[in-house]
């Protein structure tokens, strides 16, 4: 049995249940508690610490729930195999490879693209995936329908309707190993013959999947209130990639005279698309949940995507598709060879994971997980006055920051890092021969812990106002 040697502290604010919670997981996930290692009884524990019984149980509790620990019937409890835990946090949001060895592991991250794996539900998909891999499921082993199983595609239309309102078919739905496969699907049914305009700035991987696959791309006019269409009809465009939701990196959202603007647009000609990038809509701070494009008219040339990355885990690597019929029709003629990229267990777990209420629950979770680092990280920001200005935060994982003093984004980027701070810089998203005049400091706050958060923001400020008066 392992013997706990932590020290509680009565005086901090932190309840002594998340202290015993905190320092075992932490234990756990530097290896220093090994698998299947078992742990103190609740009663021992608290007799040990010298506390009530009912504060070991609520930390047992909470370790259980999150599958760092397993409740053995009349032996005790004891420490599961989390090798998943680091297969899953290793992965980046819609990253390619490893981070460069540029020195940064130890630089606080105020990293846009990740995202908090220390409440995932660990226990709940441990036993599904358990559940998926019985002998009576051998069939989950064979490839399966290119498309996906109609059954995952069923609920993910299910989920569709009752959280973004958009009505579809579970035929017209693909899915696939996330959204760099959907949008190389999309480059192959258009045949490099249609010229797609993208916002700039914009999500780069995209911009760079359609260059990739000789897909001719134009640069149009952001606002405010969302996309230029005046612009895109002067481009003579004929495809337009959007997020209307919440623009990345830029934080807006499109109003609704601009969806309807875009809409109206493609209806005008049956073969023109609307691209629906809708990669966080799940987290809004502030109000109801903006609609989706493909909700205001289901019938319009609107291809929908999604993803679970964001939602649910990185390394999940799982993404979905709503393709207009005419789309649809295309696809089943000219590429119903390619196979299916994901799994059918892994679609079969993840199917699981949202009828059974676990998805939701999960949502909702994460939902007040990152509605705190919000509001503290919007907290901190303030106290710096009308040093900076905030934009884009009332909804998804990043905001912007435009910092008012005479430091250009290459030195806010370098004095930060000089602090122990990582932050990240507009102007690297903008496409190849935009203008790209516009500077600001992109920060992220899903993946970064709240302890970090103070420290972080306080460090920006020494790097970037001390070190602008000490300058003069």
């Amino acid at each position: 049995m392992y013997e706990l040697t932590l020290c509680l502290d009565n005086k901090s604010g932190t309840p002594l249940y998340e202290q015993i919670y905190t320092y075992i997981k932490n234990e756990i996930k530097n290896g220093k508690i090994e698998c299947k290692s078992r742990l103190p009884s609740t009663r021992s524990l608290a007799e040990h610490l010298q506390i009530s019984r009912s504060t070991v149980d609520m930390a047992y509790t909470q370790l259980l729930s999150e599958g760092y620990i397993e409740s053995v019937p009349c032996k005790g409890y004891y420490v599961c195999e989390i090798s998943l835990l680091h297969d899953i946090s290793i992965a980046q949001y819609e990253t390619d490879g490893a981070e460069e060895e540029d020195g940064t592991d130890n630089l606080i991250d105020f990293t846009p693209y990740g995202v908090d794996l220390e409440y995932f539900p660990f226990n709940i998909w441990r036993k599904i995936t358990k559940n998926v891999l019985n002998e009576e499921n051998k069939d989950m082993f064979d490839i399966g329908n290119p498309m996906g199983d109609i059954v995952f595609r069923r609920t993910i239309c299910n989920y569709l309707f009752e959280a973004r309102n958009v009505h579809c078919r579970p035929e017209q739905i693909l899915i696939g190993a996330g959204n760099h496969y959907l949008l190389t699907i999309l480059c192959r049914l258009f045949n490099s013959e249609k010229t797609i305009a993208m916002e700039s700035p914009t999500y780069q991987k995209a911009y760079h999947i359609f260059k990739t696959n000789n897909c001719p791309v134009v640069t149009v006019n952001v606002e405010k209130d969302g996309i230029d269409v005046k612009d895109v009809i002067s481009k003579n465009a004929d495809v337009v990639y959007v997020m209307p939701s919440h623009h990345y990196p830029l934080g807006t959202v499109m109003s609704i005279g601009k969806r309807t603007e875009l809409i109206k647009w493609a209806n005008e000609n049956e073969e023109r698309y609307i691209i629906e990038d809708d990669y966080d809509s799940e987290f809004r701070y502030h109000g109801k949940t903006i609609p989706a494009l493909k909700g205001i008219q289901c019938n319009a040339n609107i291809i929908y995507i999604g993803t679970f990355s964001k939602s649910i885990a990185p390394a999940i690597r799982m993404s979905y598709m709503v393709l207009p019929e005419k789309l649809l029709e295309r696809y089943k003629k000219n590429m119903h060879f390619y196979s299916q990229t994901v799994s059918r267990i892994d679609q079969t777990v993840v199917n699981e994971f949202i009828s059974r209420g676990y998805f939701e629950r999960h949502l909702n979770k994460m939902r007040s997980v990152y509605r705190e680092k919000h509001d503290l990280i919007i907290a901190c920001l303030k106290d710096m006055g009308d040093m900076i200005q905030i934009s884009g935060e009332n909804a998804g994982l990043h905001l912007l920051l435009n910092v008012n003093n005479k430091m250009s984004e290459e030195k806010l980027i370098k004095s930060a890092k000089e602090q122990g701070v990582k932050v990240y810089g507009l102007s690297d998203n903008f496409i190849e021969g935009a203008n790209a005049d516009r500077q600001a400091i992109i920060l992220g706050f899903a993946q970064i812990n709240k302890n970090l958060i103070t420290e972080g923001i306080n460090l920006l400020k020494k790097a970037w106002f001390d070190a602008e008066r000490k300058d003069e």
